[in-house]
């Protein structure tokens, strides 16, 4: 016998990869150009040109044998202070090298955290509309996801609604700023606000709730607003990061995750984050790309792009009758549905080639997401199918 439940799994992708597969299907039938992928987020922006620099001087200028060979388990200790460095002059923050933990991307991040904090049926609050990846990660690690919806109108937490499903079995709650699918940015009251309630219900409940923010956009914001760090905010906070996007270098899969130095019982989380990633099999990340990022903090593709591209899309969508929620971060542009069932709009999208993602898997209806960092090429041929789409469906 087999593990029936990985093998649901296993059988079938998350809706974004699944469309992201049809994708590649029908460019090899009908020619890359005539299919509008806005599926998936994959950056298209070159990584800036030091990433390449820096790879090649570590392959030219080091023995293959020690720059490909292990690390230590939880990272090479020079770039674990590297990290630390950046973001302590960064975002005035207070870390500790000690409590950094390298892993092959945010997702191997959150999975490592998850399987660390939580026992069989703790509860894991998440804002809808959230990453649909959590409800994997929380259920593999035997927790239970809790799902509060979001502010309606703006897409922020809606503290009351987080308040009330704050309970004894609440052990965590994941944030994500810039968020994915909205685009929607927490700022420095937000994360006040937050920490605040989450003070109060540890205290009141006598127990440690952790904020695990997942941080793989956090340099990816269009508008003033200074990103808060949440460990200046809230003791019990882990930070997930990923290189995936700020680099953009997803398929590399490099990203690490920090404690903050004053969690209670700090020492023996991070035993845990430790423990956890032995268990999972997440020891050393790859090697060549630690080595490789000390030279590269601080360093992002080139946003304005993103930016360009969510402008040309958000305006012509609002023009042609769509409802668009504007993002000041990330590159998603989430969109109402122009049928209550976006499901069934995105599958009517299909016939003019719109490859949309229905917000449903996102746990929130009624809406689509669309990836915008392709070419700005892709999305100005896209735009008189959008048109099409509403007016047709419109006539019915």
């Amino acid at each position: 016998m087999i593990n029936q439940e990985m093998k649901e799994l296993g059988c079938k992708a998350s809706a974004i990869r699944e469309l992201f597969e049809y994708g590649k299907k029908r460019k090899q039938e009908i020619g890359e150009e005539n299919v509008f992928d806005f599926s998936i987020g994959n950056p298209s922006v070159p990584a800036p040109s030091i990433v390449n620099e820096t790879l090649i001087k570590l392959i030219n200028e080091n023995d293959s044998t020690k720059l490909h060979g292990y690390t230590s388990a939880v990272g090479d200790n020079l770039v674990r202070q590297c990290i630390v460095e950046y973001l302590n002059k960064t975002y005035q923050a207070n870390l500790d090298y000690r409590y950094v933990y390298m892993t092959a991307g945010a997702a191997a991040s959150l999975t490592i955290s998850l399987n660390a904090i939580l026992e069989e049926n703790d509860e894991v609050i998440v804002l809808a509309p959230y990453f649909p990846e959590y409800k994997v990660f929380i259920e593999k690690a035997k927790g239970k996801v809790v799902v509060v919806e979001s502010d309606k109108n703006t897409f922020l937490p809606d503290f009351e609604k987080i308040e009330k499903a704050i309970n004894n079995n609440t052990k965590a709650i994941i944030i994500n700023s810039p968020n994915n699918p909205t685009g929607v940015v927490y700022d420095e009251s937000i994360i006040k606000n937050l920490s605040t309630i989450l003070k109060k219900k540890s205290s009141e409940l006598n127990h440690t709730i952790y904020l695990i923010s997942d941080e793989p956009y956090r340099e990816l914001i269009y508008s003033d607003i200074q990103y808060p760090f949440v460990t200046n905010y809230y003791d019990d906070s882990i930070v997930c990061y990923s290189f995936s996007k700020s680099l953009s270098l997803p398929g590399e899969r490099i990203g690490y995750i920090v404690l903050s130095n004053t969690m209670n019982n700090v020492q023996d989380v991070f035993y845990a984050i430790c423990g956890s990633g032995r268990s999972l099999g997440f020891v050393c990340a790859p090697a060549l790309f630690q080595y490789m990022i000390p030279n590269c903090l601080g360093y992002t593709s080139d946003i304005e792009v993103y930016k360009e591209n969510r402008n040309i899309l958000s305006k012509a969508l609002t023009e042609y009758g769509y409802e668009v929620i504007n993002p000041d971060g990330a590159f998603y542009l989430f969109v109402k549905s122009i049928d209550e069932d976006a499901k069934a709009f995105c599958e009517y999208a299909k016939k003019y080639e719109l490859l949309l993602v229905p917000s449903d898997s996102f746990g929130c209806g009624g809406y689509i997401r669309i990836s915008y960092c392709v070419s700005k090429e892709q999305i100005l041929n896209a735009l008189p199918a959008f048109k099409k789409l509403i007016e047709d469906f419109r006539r019915g």
